[in-house]
């Protein structure tokens, strides 16, 4: 007798097909006929028992249905088609700004685990969300991640910069998604592996706080983290539905989980001004983060290419008047906390901009006629593509900070 335990996967039949639940927020199913391949076998809610079987058989028969099954991964959030980022996939973690991890040569790091966004927000840089004009998400597996980030804190310890070659490494973990990061189920994982790197200090998820339960939060914290990065817009519950472009928008429920979590780790509610929309609601947030004896940030909003436009862009010398008058009409200070950034070693590039590289189309982008291709271990998004698979000669486009943008040629 055999039998198969899941933690990632739940199960629920059906008549015609068996669906898979898959890290709580996407789905696929598998069709009852292919199931017969089990042949007499019981399933639960995680498990699956084929009492005909050896251990070896149900894996070979039971593991190519559920590969191909993550091949129709979805979201259950936005009905995109989902990908599934794992150390088998032969998808790299640097290329992209889409999921993986940014390095930008300096002991901060930003770790992209998930896409999509369970709000709306009518300012959203990157277009997130229900109304989201995306067309693909992305999750990667947490083993990977933590091994990949390992292997980079690993690459800048042995290579110190010729500036500070007697510098302790200390590195920032920002995890900072393309939308709401707590929509990864596997998080407390994350976090505790990331933990385990000594040169490690800080590790901060930069959320909307909508998804943080009280016990979520104290497991996070139990795991390593220590900041938390909150952004919360407005105090009045109607202005913060409008901004965050959603009736179900809670605020009293982000007020209160922030003042649950600030006695307990780092908290920075970290607003974004939107002049003429919240002009009168940052006083109070600033009041709200000196009640709970929190920091706050202020971001200024900046009108992005590809994100949404919901005011004026506000230049940053108005910007920093702005934050002065803030000053002196509630006595605190809105200037930037000190933050040692510190230049580390970035990873090599394997291709220039202007270099034509010879690459693998792996799978869709997030945008129209985008597809992603692997070529020397980084990611390459090739824009107005015209293949959806095989080889594919690249022109390099962009190539700041590893990210790579080419288009076919």
């Amino acid at each position: 007798m055999a039998k198969l335990q899941f933690n990632d996967i739940r199960f629920e039949e059906e008549p015609d097909q068996l669906k898979l639940r898959f890290l709580k927020v996407f789905q696929t199913s598998i069709a009852r006929s292919d199931l017969k391949k089990l042949g007499d076998c019981t399933i639960t809610k995680d498990s699956i028992d084929a009492p005909d079987l050896s251990e070896k058989q149900l894996n070979n028969k039971f593991f190519p249905l559920l590969d191909r099954a993550l091949q129709h991964l979805e979201s259950t959030l936005t009905k995109h088609k989902a990908i599934y980022i794992h150390q088998n996939s032969g998808i790299p973690l640097i290329g992209t700004l889409y999921f993986g991890i940014v390095d930008r040569g300096t002991n901060i790091i930003e770790v992209k685990p998930i896409t999509g966004c369970n709000i709306d927000c009518v300012f959203c840089s990157v277009d997130e969300g229900t109304s989201s004009r995306k067309s693909v998400d992305f999750v990667v597996e947490d083993d990977y991640m933590i091994q990949v980030v390992q292997k980079l804190i690993g690459f800048k310890k042995q290579n110190p910069t010729d500036d500070n070659p007697n510098q302790e490494l200390k590195i920032d973990i920002f995890i900072n998604t393309h939308g709401e990061p707590l929509l990864y189920s596997n998080m407390k994982n994350l976090v505790a592996g990331l933990r385990q790197i000594p040169e490690v200090s800080i590790i901060s998820i930069i959320t909307n706080a909508t998804l943080l339960t009280k016990d979520m939060a104290d497991e996070l914290i139990s795991a390593g983290l220590n900041q938390l990065n909150i952004s919360l817009n407005a105090i009045d519950d109607a202005q913060a539905k409008i901004l965050a472009g959603t009736p179900g928008y809670n605020t009293q429920r982000v007020l209160d989980i922030c003042r649950y979590v600030s006695p307990k780790l780092k908290l920075i509610i970290a607003p974004v001004w939107l002049k003429g929309n919240n002009d009168e609601q940052i006083p109070k947030l600033i009041a709200f983060a000196k009640e709970i004896k929190a920091d706050i940030g202020i971001q200024n909003y900046m009108v992005h290419k590809k994100g949404r436009k919901a005011a004026k862009q506000v230049e940053w010398e108005s910007f920093y008047k702005q934050l002065e008058d803030w000053e002196k009409e509630t006595s605190t200070d809105l200037k930037t906390k000190e933050h040692t950034i510190a230049k580390t070693k970035p990873l090599d590039k394997p291709f220039r901009k202007g270099d034509t590289v010879r690459a693998e189309i792996v799978c869709p982008g997030r945008l129209n006629n985008e597809m992603l291709a692997v070529s020397k271990g980084r990611v390459i998004s090739v824009v107005n593509s015209k293949k959806s698979g095989g080889q594919a000669k690249v022109r390099i486009l962009r190539d700041k900070d590893n990210i790579f943008v080419g288009e076919e040629v």
